[in-house]
C-alpha cells in the first residue's frame, strides 16, 4: 500500500509541473489578454469623428431637422 506513493508523487508532480509549464506559455503567446476590450471599443460610441465633418448648415443648429 505504500509503494503506491512512490509512484504517485512523483506522478503529480510531473503533472503540476507539466500543468504550470502550459499556462506560462500560454500566457507569453497572449493566450490570456484583453478580451473584452476591444468588443466594449466597438460598441462605445464616443463620436470622435464627429468634428471632422462640417454640419449642412450653420445658422440653425439649434434646430432640429424637419425635412421628409
Amino acid at each position: 500500500m505504500l509503494s503506491i506513493l512512490y509512484l504517485m508523487i512523483p506522478l503529480a508532480l510531473l503533472f503540476v509541473t507539466v500543468a504550470v509549464a502550459i499556462f506560462f506559455l500560454a500566457v507569453r503567446s497572449g493566450q490570456f489578454d484583453d478580451l473584452e476590450g476591444p468588443a466594449h471599443r466597438i460598441l462605445d460610441d464616443d463620436d470622435s469623428n464627429a468634428g471632422d465633418t462640417a454640419p449642412a448648415d450653420k445658422d440653425n443648429n439649434d434646430q432640429p431637422d424637419r425635412r421628409l
